[in-house]
């Protein structure tokens, strides 16, 4: 399998080109309290700001931060704890007229926890010219799931802006098998995924899904893949046509990838401390976030 670092692709006759920049450096995450970014999201309700968190060992916190890597805000989560956090998505939820912040604790090196928990809480508002602050929010909903075949290893986790259905994907096999919880029944306890795909890669380590639903992207430690929606398809049989495919710039263990809050690129860090922060613009779109 070929991987470009910039290319255009049509995924099928009628669907417009995808066309990427080779991935630049816009920021470095500067503060210490980051050595672990395992996950990250474009705000959408706060312009230019970027939600990262830290990876397994760490307290429940998510950081706000620019497109240059400046802390902005820590927020605390109350009511949450991090036992092994590995992706973070930005979704619809139970008001419809907010957005919400969901928190994978999904990481299981070991595949012996019999379940798995999603917090989900209101996104909160972020002013970007005030004075840093150390804040607390929530309480978080807990949303304890369970896999359908026993206990997995994943660090990719995805909320469809459509709907509000989740999306996990497992690591370690050799295919990742896609699982699927469906918005309607969050209020299970515990919710039961089922199965929705399977990639045709293994060790998925991040995903997300552009804010319109379109795009889903979906990473490894060393490039990415890009499905393509079709207008009204249902998003879990978008994995079983052909993806896009982009190598990514090298990072010591780059796990976390988000588009950008229109849809017009994305970004990608890694872990370790005071690491870059990566944009890929879609060459093919006039506009991109600015630095």
């Amino acid at each position: 399998m070929t991987f470009f670092a910039a290319a255009s692709y049509s995924a099928e006759s009628g669907t417009p080109e995808l066309s990427f920049r080779i991935g630049r450096q816009v920021g470095k995450i500067q503060t210490k309290l980051i050595t672990e970014a395992s996950g990250i999201v474009a705000s959408r309700k706060n312009p230019g700001i970027l939600w990262v968190h830290n990876d397994s060992g760490n307290s429940a916190t998510v950081y706000a931060l620019n497109f240059g890597g400046e802390l902005l805000r820590t927020c605390r989560i109350r009511g949450a704890r991090c036992r092994d956090w590995e992706d973070i998505a930005i979704g619809p939820g139970p008001d419809k007229e907010l957005d919400y912040l969901y928190i994978g604790d999904i990481g299981d090196n070991g595949a012996r926890y019999q379940s798995i928990i999603i917090y989900r809480v209101p996104e909160p508002k972020v002013d970007p010219n005030s004075a840093l602050m150390d804040i607390e929010i929530g309480p978080a909903e807990t949303i304890e799931m369970v896999y359908p075949d026993g206990p997995k290893d994943a660090e990719t986790l995805m909320v469809d802006p459509v709907n509000g259905d989740i999306y996990i994907i497992s690591k370690r096999k050799v295919f990742c098998q896609v699982f699927c919880a469906v918005s309607d029944e969050l209020n299970q306890k515990p919710v039961r995924l089922s199965q929705a795909a399977v990639l045709p890669w293994a060790l998925a380590v991040g995903g997300d899904i552009s804010p319109d639903g379109r795009f889903v992207i979906v990473r490894s430690l060393t490039h990415a893949s890009i499905w393509v929606r079709q207008k009204d398809q249902p998003l879990r049989q978008v994995f079983g046509q052909k993806p896009f495919n982009i190598s990514l710039m090298p990072e010591p263990q780059g796990e976390a990838i988000c588009f950008d809050a229109e849809g017009r690129g994305f970004f990608t860090t890694s872990e370790k401390a005071n690491q870059p922060i990566y944009y890929y613009a879609r060459t093919d779109e006039p506009k991109k976030p600015e630095d």
